[in-house]
């Protein structure tokens, strides 16, 4: 007999032995549940005060035993997405409830799909004249058990209720429902989920002929896969959770919409909540995550984005809650950068972030692993395995600061040369997404890739421009910061950023455009503060001025703390260009005067 799943120790022998003789129990291919497997167990859940579960597989042998408790029963791992996405897991759930008076609603019954009995048989003739007279009063079906039906793709969930004297009562049953979603087929809570819903007064008026209907079911899943239909799909819904300002959580938010959108996610809805304080293990509490997890099932969204940097212990125990996959901001930044990493340096520094980054967050993937002991003489084969995939990221750590140490020095003999010709040097620096490549491109008449998408640099870029005055000029267009920037990023990008470091000037562009251009300069400043180049010559312009209306370019015009311009349009570039150059004789003074002469009026 089999092991019974749950929490048994408080069982008399009886009772458990009991129990474990449901695993030994049939049910005809063609029923949903045999009666008198269906009255045993309702009396046990009656005795016992408790919910009991069967899982059952379509040759009508009982898969699992289950003892839950009063209001929730939880199920054994039953080897979560192992299954083909275009078909159902070939078991179904059956609960039992003891006390149900109290979870019974009104419903009134509806057709089941996939109809295979002949229509014109008395139990089909019942059912049509239930529908036709009114309502059924049937229990009804968790959410955490409709969670279930649907992420563990189960044949069906059915729910039935133990009367009194501990016989079967009214049942429910679920099932999914392959396309969306008619009004008539959503869930008593509401929602959205495809899910159809069969209410009954009795098993036995249940007008089902199981096999046939599941191998329907079955191959009209496999049809929608075909056509492109309920494939695996980048749905997802951000989460913040803020403590200080509305108005800037909500800013940032926005921001993480936008990232999201770079990554190629398709965001179906945004959930803040506002705290006095974050939890600390889950950041918005355990019942908030359960809640959103439901949220994301009735939207087919498959992702969880939080709008922070997670623990790695918030972040498992997080994903101990979804069996959702869940991002933080630094995760999603990391994801875009490796998206947009063309060259062989970029494509090292970004999966050496990825590997900073993961390392201390790494950790058992399957239970099953012994976790029971540890140290000399009683590590367990989980330790073992966890430890050896830390060995072997740090030793590709180490690898890859070897290479990219190497091509740093190689880049650094390069700016030499450079530096050697007395060419001077501006970097273009800014919050990411600010018109940087665009006003490169329009300076030098290059052809950087510039694209209204966060991060569509990572490789420095550099272009020649030659000025009026004939004196040549290298512009060199980098990475975009934002804030809350990961430093594993920031240390992997090092040899990117000494292209910052060296350069003469620095041109600090601002999308002027954004609400937010003030907090976004901030966040440039301190970035530039903590790489110690806040001292460093720069020069601040507002670009996008052509997006302005009359009243807010008036208002930026007038205030004069920044050179207003257009990257597309050019507008403003001749003033631009003077005050470069003034930008450049004065980080000159004490040097070698021929490396830079008196401004020129500007000439076409």
């Amino acid at each position: 007999m089999k092991e019974v799943f749950g929490e048994t120790r408080q069982l008399r022998p009886s009772d458990r032995t009991a129990l474990e003789k449901l695993s030994k129990r049939r049910t005809a291919a063609n029923e949903i549940l045999d009666l008198d497997l269906a009255k045993r167990a309702c009396q046990l859940a009656h005795k016992l005060g408790r919910q009991v579960g069967l899982i059952i597989g379509r040759d009508g042998r009982v898969v699992e035993v289950v003892l839950g408790g009063k209001d929730r029963i939880y199920l054994p791992d039953l080897g979560r997405f192992r299954v083909d996405a275009a078909r159902l897991r070939g078991v179904r759930l059956v609960v039992f409830l003891p006390n149900a008076e109290r979870f019974l609603q009104d419903y009134k019954p509806q057709e089941l799909i996939f109809q295979s009995e002949n229509k014109r048989n008395s139990k089909n003739r019942a059912h049509r004249r239930m529908i036709r007279d009114g309502l059924v009063r049937s229990p009804e079906i968790a959410s955490d058990l409709l969670t279930d039906l649907e992420k563990l793709r189960l044949d069906a969930v059915v729910v039935l209720a133990a009367e009194s004297d501990g016989q079967p009562g009214s049942m429910s049953l679920a099932y999914l429902y392959p396309g969306s979603a008619h009004p008539s087929e959503m869930p008593q809570s509401g929602g959205s989920r495809a899910i159809r819903f069969y209410h009954s007064s009795s098993l036995q008026d249940l007008p089902l002929d199981f096999q046939p209907f599941i191998e329907e079911l079955d191959a009209a899943f496999t049809r929608n896969q075909a056509k492109g239909f309920d494939t695996a799909s980048d749905y997802a819904v951000l989460v913040g959770a803020y403590t200080g300002r509305a108005e800037a959580a909500q800013s940032s938010m926005d921001e993480l919409h936008e990232l999201a959108r770079t990554a190629g996610l398709e965001v179906r809805d945004s959930v803040m909540q506002r705290r006095r304080s974050l939890d600390p293990k889950t950041v918005i509490g355990k019942g908030k995550v359960e809640e959103v997890m439901l949220h994301c099932l009735d939207l087919g969204a498959d992702l969880l984005i939080f709008d922070r940097e997670l623990s790695p212990g918030q972040l498992r125990s997080i994903t101990n809650l979804t069996e959702l996959r869940v991002l933080d901001r630094s995760m999603l930044i990391l994801d875009i950068f490796a998206q947009h990493a063309k060259s062989s340096e970029g494509k090292l520094q970004v999966e050496l972030a990825q590997l900073k980054y993961s390392l201390p967050r790494l950790t058992e993937h399957d239970t099953g692993l012994s976790r029971l002991m540890g140290g000399v003489g009683g590590r367990g084969p989980g330790e073992t395995k966890l430890e050896i995939g830390r060995r072997r990221v740090r030793t590709r750590i180490e690898d890859l600061e070897r290479r990219i140490e190497k091509l740093a020095s190689q880049r650094g003999l390069r700016r030499e040369r450079r530096q050697n010709r007395g060419v001077p040097v501006i970097a273009i620096v800014g919050y990411t997404n600010a018109g940087k490549s665009t006003l490169l491109n329009a300076l030098t008449k290059g052809n950087v890739l510039a694209a209204s998408k966060l991060f569509a640099t990572l490789d420095p870029s550099s272009r020649r421009m030659r000025f009026p005055n004939d004196k040549e000029v290298v512009f060199v267009d980098t990475v975009g910061f934002i804030r809350e920037l990961p430093k594993e990023l920031i240390s992997a990008f090092r040899a990117t950023l000494e292209e910052v470091a060296e350069a003469d000037v620095l041109l600090h562009v601002v999308d002027v455009s954004n609400p937010e251009y003030e907090q976004q300069v901030e966040v440039v400043k301190k970035t530039l503060e903590s790489l110690s180049l806040d001292s460093k010559p720069n020069l601040l312009i507002y670009n996008k001025v052509d997006r302005l209306n009359a009243l807010e370019r008036s208002t930026i015009l007038r205030s004069g703390s920044a050179l207003a311009v257009s990257a597309t349009s050019r507008e403003g570039f001749p003033e631009l260009v003077v005050l470069l150059q003034k930008k450049l004789m004065e980080s000159f003074e004490g040097q070698d005067p021929g490396r830079f002469t008196e401004v020129p009026s500007w000439q076409e």
